[in-house]
Protein backbone atom coordinates (compact mmCIF):
# COMPACT_ATOMS: atom_id res chain seq x y z
CA UNK A 1 0.00 0.00 0.00
CA UNK A 2 1.25 3.53 -0.65
CA UNK A 3 1.05 6.52 1.57
CA UNK A 4 -0.95 10.06 0.98
CA UNK A 5 2.56 12.07 0.09
CA UNK A 6 3.35 8.83 -2.55
CA UNK A 7 -0.56 9.29 -4.02
CA UNK A 8 0.09 13.34 -4.74
CA UNK A 9 2.70 12.38 -6.69
CA UNK A 10 1.69 9.34 -8.70
CA UNK A 11 -0.01 10.50 -12.03
CA UNK A 12 -3.68 8.69 -13.20
CA UNK A 13 -3.51 6.24 -15.72
CA UNK A 14 -6.32 4.82 -17.72
CA UNK A 15 -7.79 1.59 -15.73
CA UNK A 16 -10.18 -0.95 -16.50
CA UNK A 17 -10.50 -2.56 -12.83
CA UNK A 18 -11.91 -0.67 -9.83
CA UNK A 19 -11.37 -1.33 -6.68
CA UNK A 20 -13.45 -3.57 -4.01
CA UNK A 21 -14.72 -2.14 -1.15
CA UNK A 22 -11.36 -3.68 1.18
CA UNK A 23 -9.11 -1.72 -0.94
CA UNK A 24 -11.51 1.49 -0.73
CA UNK A 25 -11.12 1.12 3.13
CA UNK A 26 -7.41 0.95 2.90
CA UNK A 27 -6.99 3.90 0.66
CA UNK A 28 -9.91 6.03 2.55
CA UNK A 29 -7.36 5.83 5.52
CA UNK A 30 -5.06 7.77 3.65
CA UNK A 31 -7.48 10.92 2.84
CA UNK A 32 -8.74 13.21 5.42
CA UNK A 33 -12.59 12.65 6.05
CA UNK A 34 -12.96 11.73 2.49
CA UNK A 35 -16.11 8.77 2.44
CA UNK A 36 -17.45 6.04 -0.15
CA UNK A 37 -20.83 6.70 -0.74
CA UNK A 38 -22.88 5.88 -4.04
CA UNK A 39 -19.79 4.31 -5.91
CA UNK A 40 -18.05 7.60 -5.23
CA UNK A 41 -15.70 8.73 -3.12
CA UNK A 42 -17.03 12.03 -1.64
CA UNK A 43 -15.98 15.36 0.42
CA UNK A 44 -17.32 18.51 1.08
CA UNK A 45 -14.87 21.65 1.76
CA UNK A 46 -15.79 24.57 3.61
CA UNK A 47 -14.69 28.28 3.32
CA UNK A 48 -15.41 31.73 4.50
CA UNK A 49 -17.15 33.54 1.23
CA UNK A 50 -17.74 32.25 -2.35
CA UNK A 51 -14.59 34.09 -3.69
CA UNK A 52 -12.48 31.42 -1.69
CA UNK A 53 -15.10 28.59 -2.96
CA UNK A 54 -14.42 29.75 -5.90
CA UNK A 55 -10.00 30.24 -5.89
CA UNK A 56 -10.10 26.46 -4.62
CA UNK A 57 -12.24 25.51 -7.40
CA UNK A 58 -10.15 27.13 -9.62
CA UNK A 59 -6.95 25.86 -8.41
CA UNK A 60 -7.55 22.42 -8.13
CA UNK A 61 -9.29 22.67 -12.29
CA UNK A 62 -5.46 22.92 -13.20
CA UNK A 63 -4.80 19.76 -11.27
CA UNK A 64 -7.92 17.81 -11.88
CA UNK A 65 -7.77 18.35 -16.09
CA UNK A 66 -3.84 17.75 -16.12
CA UNK A 67 -4.51 14.79 -14.42
CA UNK A 68 -7.61 14.02 -17.25
CA UNK A 69 -9.36 12.92 -14.56
CA UNK A 70 -12.83 15.14 -13.74
CA UNK A 71 -14.57 14.99 -10.72
CA UNK A 72 -18.19 16.21 -10.08
CA UNK A 73 -18.25 19.64 -8.38
CA UNK A 74 -21.42 21.06 -6.56
CA UNK A 75 -20.53 24.99 -5.43
CA UNK A 76 -22.25 27.20 -2.99
CA UNK A 77 -21.55 30.04 -1.98
CA UNK A 78 -19.50 29.23 1.07
CA UNK A 79 -19.09 24.93 -0.02
CA UNK A 80 -17.55 22.35 -2.70
CA UNK A 81 -18.68 19.04 -2.77
CA UNK A 82 -16.71 16.83 -4.53
CA UNK A 83 -17.19 13.65 -6.16
CA UNK A 84 -14.92 11.17 -7.73
CA UNK A 85 -15.33 8.17 -9.75
CA UNK A 86 -14.24 6.19 -12.51
CA UNK A 87 -16.64 5.92 -15.38
CA UNK A 88 -14.63 2.98 -17.26
CA UNK A 89 -13.99 0.57 -14.34
CA UNK A 90 -16.09 -2.52 -13.85
CA UNK A 91 -17.11 -2.88 -18.12
CA UNK A 92 -18.30 0.09 -18.07
CA UNK A 93 -20.25 0.44 -14.72
CA UNK A 94 -18.61 2.47 -12.54
CA UNK A 95 -16.57 2.74 -9.69
CA UNK A 96 -13.69 3.77 -7.73
CA UNK A 97 -10.12 3.38 -9.06
CA UNK A 98 -6.34 4.15 -7.54
CA UNK A 99 -7.26 7.63 -10.15
CA UNK A 100 -9.55 8.92 -7.81
CA UNK A 101 -7.21 8.62 -4.74
CA UNK A 102 -4.64 9.97 -6.62
CA UNK A 103 -6.60 13.06 -7.16
CA UNK A 104 -8.35 13.56 -3.94
CA UNK A 105 -4.70 13.54 -2.27
CA UNK A 106 -3.87 16.47 -4.47
CA UNK A 107 -7.32 18.05 -3.77
CA UNK A 108 -6.44 17.68 -0.30
CA UNK A 109 -2.73 18.91 -1.00
CA UNK A 110 -4.36 22.36 -2.87
CA UNK A 111 -6.83 22.58 0.54
CA UNK A 112 -4.02 22.06 3.10
CA UNK A 113 -1.69 24.56 1.66
CA UNK A 114 -4.01 27.70 0.49
CA UNK A 115 -7.26 27.07 2.58
CA UNK A 116 -6.68 25.22 6.21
Amino acid sequence: MVTADELVEMKCIHRETGLDDDKITQYLKLVSRWAHADGKIVKTFNFKNYYETLAFVNAIAYVIHAEDHHPELTVTYNRCVIKFDTHSVNEGKGGVSVNDFICAAKVDAIFAQSFA
